[in-house]
């Protein structure tokens, strides 16, 4: 069985390829190419990437710090508190997100979404054939059902884990922490309602 189907007109995808190369004739009205080296190495220098300066978009990675992660917050409008152990954590009506950098130098973004309600124990199954459900249909955020905590409750949680060792520009660090956010609540919502669990 084929992992890939064919799309419609290549169920002969190797004949009609070979057609193809048969059909094709040199074509004439192209520009000749110069032969010479440094005709050639002139037209390179002149390209960003051959030059010796960095480019603007360059100079705008830079590694992501805990600093960077509360400044990216608060230009999103999100509040959120330090806790005094390197991580920052935003509260909601109905959950909290933790944003915080892990590995082993800090180059990890991880970003980690708990519902304030749990799951009682013997609704253990039922948890994790909601958790299976959310990991099979969503793309952002895996969730998983947490160690019981000392009440023998369950939590729920979803994650993002980004490895981030090459820096960020701020751009994409914003919107991989509003994506984050907003699946976040999505994943909320989703446990209260269709996940029936909340």
């Amino acid at each position: 069985m084929a992992w890939w189907p064919w799309r419609g007109g290549q169920a002969d995808g190797d004949a009609a390829t070979r057609n193809r190369r048969r059909e094709a004739t040199p074509r004439t009205d192209l520009p000749q190419q110069r032969s010479s080296d440094s005709a050639v190495s002139s037209d390179l220098s002149t390209l960003d990437c051959f030059s010796s300066a960095p480019s603007p978009m360059a100079q705008q990675v830079r590694p992501v710090t805990l600093q960077r992660l509360g400044a990216t917050l608060d230009r999103l409008n999100i509040r959120y508190l330090a806790d005094g152990d390197g991580s920052l954590l935003a509260m909601w009506e109905r959950h909290a997100v933790l944003f915080t950098l892990e590995g082993p130098e800090d180059e990890i973004l991880v970003i980690r979404a708990r519902p304030h309600g749990t799951v009682p124990p013997d609704w253990a199954d039922r948890a994790y054939r909601s958790v299976n459900e959310w990991n099979h249909t969503r793309r952002f955020c895996k969730a998983y059902v947490g160690d019981p905590t000392e009440r023998g409750q369950l939590p729920l949680y979803a994650e993002m884990q980004i490895p981030l060792r090459s820096g960020s520009h701020d751009a994409l660090l914003a919107e991989l922490i509003d994506c984050a956010a907003a699946v976040a609540t999505t994943f909320v919502d989703w446990l209260h309602d269709d996940g029936g669990l909340l």
